[in-house]
C-alpha cells in the first residue's frame, strides 16, 4: 500500500485530519516517509544541498566556535550533541578538525547524535567510526555540559498551517477525488501563540504554526547542565515573517532539486519544510532558562571565525590546479552569499559566563 493510500484510508476512518499530522504522515512515517526511507536525500543524486555538503570549511568554523564554547567551559570535557546529522558529514567534519588543530579538545570530548530516522543512522555509522554514539532522546543522555548544536533540523518540523478570516482557522487535510483542504476554527494553543508573540495577522494571511519547535527547545533547555546551543536554519524574526508579503505563507517542498508550493504531490518522495520562527525560540528559550547568546546571518558567522582565511590556505594547497580553484571559489560563493544570507545562526546558553563569542560579532 502506498503511503497516499495509507493517509486517504486514515482519513476515512477519523474523518480529516490537520495539516500537521499529514505532514508528518509525508515526512516520518515508517518505511515510506520521506526522512524514514532510505534512499539519499541530500547532493546531486537528491532533493536539496545544504552547506555541509558544499565543504567541510563549514565543520571547521563550528569547530572553531566550539573550540571557544570549551574554553568558556573551563576546558572540561565535553558533549557535543547534534540532532538530525544527515549524512553524518557535519559531525565528520568537526571532529576532523578538531583531531587535527586541538587533540587536547579531542581527547575531552564525546559526540551524540540524536536521529530519528533509522535509515539515516545507518548511513551515519558507515561514514563515522570513533567519538560516536547514537541516542533516541536527548533524555537518554546524562549531565550535559557542552554544546547541543543542529544544522538544517527545525525547518522540517511538522507544522500547524492557519489562516485568519473572521476568527484563526487551521488547515485540515480532507480526500474527494484528492486530498482536498478544509478550514476549522483553530484551538487555544494556536491562537496563543501569536498572542505570545504580540503578533496580529491581517484577514487572509496564511502561515505555519511551529509547535514541535517549543516542545524542542523546552526539553533541550530541561537537558543541558551548563553550554550551549546553536541552531542553524533559515527563517527570521516575527517581523518578517509576518510582513504582507508573506501573506501565503512559507512552506516549501523539494523534488529533485525543483521546488514547489504542493505538498499533496510526490507523497513521501519530496521534502517539506517551513521558515524557523527565530523570535519564538528565542521567547521559549528566555522562559524555559536559555538566555540568547546572539543571532546573526550564517555568512557573518563564517567571515567573524575566518572562514576566508582558512579557505585561501587551502586554495595555496591547489596552486596551479584552475579547474580546483574555480571550484573552491563557487564554493565560497555559495556559502557566503547565496546560502548565507538566507540561513541564520541562533545562538543560546545556560549557566556560563557571559562572554562574547566570536561567531557572533559583526564583520
Amino acid at each position: 500500500m502506498s503511503l497516499s493510500d495509507i493517509i486517504m484510508q486514515r482519513i476515512h476512518q477519523e474523518g480529516s485530519i490537520s495539516f500537521r499530522d499529514f505532514m508528518e504522515m509525508a515526512l516520518y512515517y515508517p518505511d515510506l516517509g520521506y526522512y524514514a526511507s532510505f534512499p539519499s536525500k541530500i547532493g546531486a543524486d537528491g532533493d536539496f544541498y545544504t552547506s555541509v555538503y558544499l565543504s567541510d570549511a563549514f565543520g571547521a568554523m563550528i569547530a572553531r566556535q566550539i573550540e571557544e564554547m570549551w574554553q568558556n567551559l573551563d576546558r572540561n570535557p565535553i558533549k557535543i550533541i547534534e540532532y538530525g546529522a544527515g549524512t553524518g558529514l557535519l559531525c565528520h567534519d568537526i571532529l576532523d578538525y578538531l583531531k587535527d588543530n586541538n587533540p587536547n579538545l579531542y581527547d575531552v570530548l564525546s559526540y551524540c547524535i540524536i536521529e530519528k530516522s533509522p535509515s539515516m543512522q545507518e548511513r551515519e555509522k558507515m561514514l563515522l567510526r570513533e567519538k560516536v554514539t547514537w541516542y533516541d532522546s536527548i533524555k537518554e543522555i546524562p549531565q550535559i555540559n557542552g554544546c547541543i548544536l543542529s544544522n538544517e533540523l527545525v525547518d522540517n518540523f511538522s507544522v500547524h498551517q492557519v489562516v485568519m478570516e473572521e476568527q484563526l482557522m487551521e488547515v485540515f487535510v480532507d480526500y474527494s477525488g484528492g486530498f482536498i483542504e478544509v478550514l476549522k476554527p483553530a484551538n487555544k494553543e494556536l491562537i496563543d501563540y501569536f498572542a505570545n508573540l504580540n503578533v496580529e495577522l491581517p484577514k487572509g494571511f496564511r502561515t505555519e504554526i511551529n509547535l514541535e519547535a517549543r516542545f524542542w527547545i523546552e526539553e533541550i533547555a530541561k537537558s543541558l547542565n551548563k553550554g550551549y546551543v546553536i541552531t542553524i536554519d533559515y527563517g527570521d524574526i516575527s517581523p518578517e515573517l509576518y510582513d504582507k508579503h508573506r501573506s501565503s505563507g512559507t512552506l516549501l517542498c523539494y523534488y529533485k532539486h525543483h521546488k514547489n508550493d504542493n505538498p499533496y504531490q510526490f507523497i513521501g518522495e519530496q521534502d517539506i519544510t517551513t521558515h524557523v520562527n527565530f523570535s519564538d525560540l528565542i521567547n521559549w528559550g528566555n522562559i524555559n532558562g536559555l538566555n540568547c547568546s546572539g543571532m546573526t546571518n550564517q555568512a557573518s558567522f563564517l567571515l567573524s571565525l575566518g572562514f576566508k582565511e582558512y579557505q585561501n590556505k587551502r586554495l595555496m594547497n591547489v596552486k596551479g590546479n584552475a579547474s580546483i580553484a574555480m571550484s573552491e571559489s563557487n564554493i565560497n560563493y555559495r556559502l557566503l552569499m547565496d546560502m548565507g544570507f538566507k540561513f541564520k545562526v541562533l545562538i543560546q546558553e545556560k549557566n556560563v559566563p557571559k562572554y562574547p563569542l566570536s561567531g557572533l560579532k559583526t564583520v
